[in-house]
């Protein structure tokens, strides 16, 4: 039969309860990553040029995926790294600035505490798994629409 013809069995479990089959699909049974102290110094800065001059500021703290806007470069200190996120649509000026800001706060966070943060360039739909577990709910990026004025 055509793999679309197969009758398949759902089964509902429990959160740490899996079937080994559940496993097996899945390479093998890991710990869970149950560790959140990055949460306490996780911090979002906004890069943008869109008022004429370059300003970094400081989003909320209860960032999401959709705060990652396009036309920016983001900043995400996440307690042990420093990734510096690009949007498609950002202009090189802000990427070079930003890259320049994110530097300077690695370099004062490393003068205040002596750790040292590792720095990271991070494009839009390029994101690896440590940058993607510090946001709730990562999904795909929705498609952009153009408005009109």
């Amino acid at each position: 039969k055509q793999w679309y013809q197969r009758r398949v069995a759902i089964t509902a479990g429990e959160g740490t309860n899996e079937p080994d089959i559940f496993w097996s699909a899945l390479g093998g049974r890991r710990q869970y990553d149950t560790n959140a102290d990055w949460m306490a110094l996780i911090r979002l800065f906004r890069c943008s040029n869109e008022r004429g001059y370059f300003a970094v500021s400081e989003k909320c703290s209860d960032f999401c995926q959709d705060d990652l806007s396009d036309e920016d470069v983001m900043i995400l200190d996440s307690g042990t790294d420093v990734f510096v996120w690009i949007g498609e649509e950002s202009s090189d000026v802000e990427r070079k600035l930003a890259l320049k800001s994110a530097q300077l706060y690695q370099q004062h966070i490393q003068d205040l505490s002596g750790e040292a943060r590792k720095l990271s360039i991070v494009r839009r739909g390029k994101e690896n798994l440590k940058f993607i577990k510090l946001f709730h709910g990562w999904g795909p990026f929705r498609a952009r629409t153009k408005t009109s004025s």
